[in-house]
């Protein structure tokens, strides 16, 4: 068998193993975590420059056609497609079919498509020249003065925004508003346009998860250095978006360790319990090996005694020897019972003889027994019946067995001149019967055990209280079997008090008995 520090030694090293495992579980779930929010940071940015870009586009797209003529649309597909070919301008634009992945033109590109080089320098083109240019700037100028809630389509940009999110793989719920730097407030919220009488206070508390949000871009370009609005956006279940992918991976790591913990600490326990009771196992048969060489080898000496020729003529000490290996024989034989009687009850293997039974006689008898040893220890037995119906079903023989029991280790365990008694009483459905001792007593950890087979209280001496650790493991499976009850109290140096419940009935008549 394993010595006691091997086990500790491995156990220390499986606990760290174990330790490692889970530190690494759960570096491993951060970083994906860490990872999903740059990912999902990285992809919100990207929709909403997206969606600037786009509604910058569908001004530009106006101001096309604003300005749009047959002669300029001509002019402007064949300006541009040459100079694109040139490497002159690096923008592009279909006209007869405007799609949303198309490079938005800049204020720069138009009017230099429009009015610069190569138109000739006649009296017509050059004032057709100025006359667009005039118009360009006119238009451009006017935005500067003209508010965001004019600018924006409502409808567009709630589509673009869904739709920008969406193909980045951002499905979630989200809130979105438009900041106005002039009025220093939102006036757009939701796919609504918001009515605010210039009270930033009031905006600012209806949407102050908005104000708070980290995820705006610019709307438009800037006028005097500075963008007119914000487009911000606000994720509530964003937590929930982000642990998405990783739940189920984590949930695979929390069960798997959790299983990988579950058997490490079972395999801890069993180890545990077949070192106990490996050590039990070999305390019980050294204590049977002591319980049985006494009377072996006082059988042994008889058997010389008898034949030797002094004393087999001599018919008297013949008898007498005969009585002393009878006496011993039957002692082997009763150890050697309850050995058998443990091993039926673990096979679940005997009947109850079910008979009425004064519990009053079967006390009287076995302190009368019991009695005869305290005595020569100087001690005293005694029973208090108080119980007024003693009469219960049992069996006769189990149930005597159970108070001899009893009483048998309330003498081993006590100190000189031991101070024993049972007392009896009736209590609902049955009698009670107390078996108490002022002997050593029993630890906490010891009451855990005594009723495990093979188990013996420690005494600091091996033989010093025979025994083979049975009696109170029998005890309890009787008991058991009566569907009775057995409770022990006791405190080191105070002695031990057992009290036993005897039901009137056993409910069910010559069944094999449960285990305890």
């Amino acid at each position: 068998m394993m010595n006691k520090k091997a086990i500790w030694i491995i156990i220390g090293l499986m606990s760290a193993a174990l330790l490692g495992v889970c530190w690494l579980q759960v570096n491993w779930i951060r970083s994906s975590i860490r990872l999903n929010q740059e990912q999902f940071d990285k992809n919100v940015f990207a929709a909403l420059n997206r969606v600037s870009e786009r509604l910058e586009y569908d001004e530009q797209l106006d101001f096309y056609n604003f300005v749009n003529n047959g002669y300029v649309r001509s002019y402007m597909e064949k300006e541009l497609l040459d100079r694109i070919r040139e490497g002159e301008v690096t923008v592009s634009l279909s006209f007869d079919n405007v799609s949303n992945d198309q490079v938005k033109l800049s204020r720069q590109d138009l009017l230099t498509v429009l009015v610069s080089e190569p138109l000739c320098n006649c009296d017509k083109c050059t004032s057709e020249r100025v006359s667009k240019f005039s118009q360009m700037m006119k238009y451009y100028e006017g935005l500067d003065y003209t508010t965001l809630e004019d600018r924006i389509n409502l409808e567009h940009m709630d589509g673009y925004i869904s739709q920008e999110l969406k193909n980045l793989g951002i499905d979630t719920e989200y809130k979105y508003g438009v900041y106005s730097r002039p009025k220093k407030s939102f006036v757009i919220g939701n796919n609504y346009f918001l009515v605010t009488d210039d009270n930033p206070q009031v905006t600012q508390e209806s949407y102050k998860d908005l104000y708070t949000s980290k995820y705006r871009v610019n709307l438009f370009q800037p006028q005097n250095g500075q963008a007119p609005g914000l487009l911000m956006v606000f994720f509530p279940s964003k937590a929930s978006f982000v642990w998405a992918n990783v739940w189920r991976n984590l949930a695979a790591a929390v069960v798997f360790t959790a299983l990988i913990l579950f058997c490490f600490a079972y395999t801890v326990l069993v180890i545990f319990r077949q070192k106990k009771l490996s050590e039990m196992k070999t305390d019980f048969i050294n204590n049977m090996t002591h319980e049985f060489k006494t009377p072996i080898a006082t059988i042994s000496l008889a058997a010389d005694s008898i034949t030797s020729p002094k004393v087999s003529a001599d018919s008297t000490k013949v008898q007498r020897f005969a009585n002393i290996i009878k006496e011993e024989n039957k002692r082997m034989n009763s150890q050697v019972e309850k050995v058998l009687q443990m091993a039926l009850i673990d096979k679940r293997d005997f009947d109850l003889r079910l008979t009425e039974v004064n519990l009053h006689d079967v006390v009287n008898r076995a302190v009368e027994n019991i009695g005869l040893q305290v005595e020569k220890r100087g001690g005293t037995a005694k029973a208090f019946l108080e119980a007024g119906n003693p009469i219960v079903e049992g069996d006769l023989t189990h149930i005597s067995n159970i108070i001899n029991n009893l009483l048998d280790n309330a003498n081993k365990y006590s100190s000189d001149a031991p101070e024993i008694s049972v007392h009896t009483c009736n209590v609902a459905n049955g009698v009670e019967v107390m078996v108490k001792d002022k002997g050593i007593g029993m630890s906490k950890e010891s009451r855990k055990h005594i009723f495990d087979k093979f188990y013996r209280v420690p005494t600091g001496n091996l033989h010093d209280v025979k025994g083979f650790g049975l009696g109170l493991s029998y005890v309890k499976a009787l008991m058991t079997a009566h569907k009775g009850q057995i409770e022990v109290k006791s405190e080191l140096g105070k002695g031990s008090s057992f009290i036993l419940f005897f039901p009137y009935l056993v409910e069910t008549r010559h069944t094999v008995a449960e285990s305890a």
